[in-house]
């Protein structure tokens, strides 16, 4: 009777290995697609970027690395699925943004908030500070040629730029700096991602050209300002110098 119950065991069929591994695959795809969509609701529930450590805590995941492939998951779907929006890394974290594309769509829906707003002459100490910080503000009034106290005031009210430490020289000066607003704010992962330099510079030649170009029905008002004495000419107005020559070319 004994002999009788081996043999029963051992003619029992086994489990093809191939099975095992099919099963053990779809429940680990079945675990990576639920953390993929737990992250998705933590990052479509935000909006400001959240670092992939303080998601890995909210999910309950073991690490940051489960976080990145998990969004690296959710980018190709939503590629394959032609979604507007993928998910970026901005200032340290994620965020969810709409594609380049559609920034003009959506900017005639929202405006920009009135905190971003900033004047010309903002735009240029908030530019001074990003491409030389630690700066300090002797050295960003010799470059704009105007006192800046009150702009880098209400830069820091904006929360886009802050003092990162005082200067080893004599009376120990404040440095400024740019803040992780200063990076959301402009879609910047980090400053290596500012424009570079000499694209700058190429493009600020360009301008005063395409400014230049004669538009029609300007043609009177430019010559009637030209021709007025109370605006005398600077150094950086080409336009009034050969508009003063032209009468001594006439015959």
């Amino acid at each position: 009777m004994a002999k009788k119950t081996e043999q029963t065991e051992s003619e029992a069929p086994e489990q093809p290995a191939e099975v095992i591994v099919t099963e053990a695959s779809q429940a680990s795809e079945a675990d990576q697609a639920e953390t993929a969509a737990v992250v998705e609701a933590i990052l479509f529930a935000t909006d400001s970027p959240i670092s992939p450590a303080k998601i890995a805590q909210v999910a309950e995941l073991p690490g940051r690395r489960e976080v990145k492939q998990a969004v690296a998951r959710l980018n190709e779907r939503y590629e394959q699925m032609g979604c507007t929006f993928r998910i970026e890394s901005i200032a340290g974290g994620y965020q969810m943004l709409t594609l380049p594309e559609y920034h003009d769509v959506v900017g005639r829906l929202f405006r920009a908030k009135s905190e971003t707003r900033l004047s010309q002459a903002a735009l240029e100490t908030l530019a001074i500070v990003a491409y030389r910080q630690p700066v300090l503000r002797a050295d960003i009034e010799a470059i704009r040629g105007v006192a800046t106290g009150e702009v880098l005031r209400g830069l820091m009210e904006k929360q886009l730029v802050k003092i990162v430490g005082r200067a080893e020289v004599l009376g120990r000066p404040m440095l400024y700096g740019t803040t992780r607003r200063f990076l959301e704010v402009f879609g910047l992962s980090n400053l290596k991602e500012l424009p570079n330099v000499e694209e700058l510079r190429s493009g600020a030649r360009a301008l005063p050209a395409k400014e230049a170009s004669p538009r029609a029905g300007d043609d009177e008002p430019a010559e009637e300002a030209a021709a007025e004495p109370a605006e005398p000419a600077t150094a950086d107005d080409s336009e009034p110098v050969p508009a003063q020559e032209k009468p001594a070319d006439e015959p």
